[in-house]
Formats: C-alpha cells, structure tokens, sequence
C-alpha cells in the first residue's frame, strides 16, 4: 500500500506529454529525461507486431507509441493515478492493454511471453535486480530483448538507495527503494542472470545542458 501511495503522489508531479514533440509527431518513444533526445523505439529490435512490456509505464506514452506503430504493448504500474491518466489519454488504442500491478507480481503470474520488455525510469530502477532479472529473463522468448533507462549513479552510493518522493508540505516524504549500478555492473549482473550481448552505457546529455546523462543498458536471451 506504501508504494502504491507513493506513487500516486509522484504521479501528481509529472507532468502530461507535449501534445507533438520537436518532430511535430504526436507519438514517440524517448529513452532519456531529455525532449527529443536520444535513440527510439529501434532499440528494442521488434518484430512486425511484436509483442513487448512496458514495466512501470507512466502515463503510458512510451507504450502508446510502440502500440500505434502496431505492436501488442502491455503496461504495467503499480499506480492507479499513473494508469487513470494513460488511460484517458491513450485508452482508445486497440494494442495496448494497462494493468495495475507491482511489476514482479505481473510477471510471475502466468501469461505470455514477450519479444521484449523495457523500463524507462521505471521498475527496473526500483526492484531487487537479481530477482526481477531473472523473472524477465525467463518471460522473453529466445532472442529477446530487455532494454531500460535510468540516472546514472552519483559517485560513491552504489547498491540500495533511498529515494524520496514529496507529498505534502507537512509530512515526511515516501521513502521507496532503489538499485544504483554503474554500467559494468549492470553488465555482470545480466550475464549472471543468463542474458547475453550486454551493453551499458552513460549517454550525455543534450549539447548545451548541464545537467546528468542517462544511463542506458540492452541485453539479449
């Protein structure tokens, strides 16, 4: 219930989706936590209506497009907040089916497999990586793909971190957790979980912006 709470409020700060992005394009994938910046969708190597997960989707823009271009994209978030708005936006589309769940409990209940499955800032960052790695891993169908994005670290705090999340002026923040690797231990992380072809790395940020890179990592079954 904790997490479900906060994240409900962090929901409250995020902001819509532009209407188009710099392109004029009314749908688009993006990586980072920069506008317009950053490789796409191309990253997960879908097949023609592929099927791929979006594990802590949002408000669902990521998932909107990859449905709009064709593909059967799941969403999955543990807020009702998040989901109520990626409905209502984006619930008229035909591929995309949303769901309310902690990520690990969508995934160990039965279902399909996937020809990849994606975080954006998203589950990914906040659950015990050797459990959840392992859980995707065996959900992916051979030679599918597990890409996702987050913060880089910040030197020196590494592992477990606490990760505060505002929701009123007069209490204390949710505390909820979060996994911070730099890129080579990502990468034996997932070769440990039996994922092959690992790369990880730190994109900079836009030219012109001061603020941190992404961290970026892509791996294979």
């Amino acid at each position: 219930m904790t997490d479900t709470l906060a994240w409900d409020a962090y929901a409250g700060q995020r902001p819509e989706r532009r209407p188009v992005n710099g392109r004029g394009e009314t749908t688009w994938f993006n990586w980072t936590q920069h506008a317009d910046h950053g490789p796409g969708a191309e990253l997960l190597a879908l097949p023609d209506r592929g099927s791929v997960l979006d594990l802590g989707c949002g408000k669902g823009g990521n998932a909107a497009h990859l449905a709009t271009v064709g593909h059967h994209t799941a969403g999955v978030d543990i807020s009702p907040r998040q989901l109520d708005a990626a409905r209502t936006r984006w619930g008229h589309l035909g591929r995309l089916t949303l769901h309310q769940a902690n990520a690990l409990d969508y995934l160990e209940e039965p279902g399909p497999d996937f020809d990849a499955v994606y975080s954006v800032y998203g589950a990914m960052w906040f659950t015990e990586p050797a459990t959840l790695l392992a859980v995707i891993r065996s959900r992916l169908r051979p030679g599918g793909v597990l890409a996702f994005s987050q913060r880089p670290p910040v030197e020196g705090c590494y592992g477990c971190q606490a990760s505060y999340i505002p929701h009123a002026d007069d209490e204390d923040p949710f505390v909820v957790r979060r996994w911070d690797y730099e890129p080579t231990v990502w990468t034996h992380l997932l070769y440990e979980s039996g994922f092959t072809k690992v790369a990880a790395q730190v994109l900079p940020p836009p030219l012109g912006k001061r603020r941190t890179g992404t961290l970026l990592v892509e791996a294979r079954v």
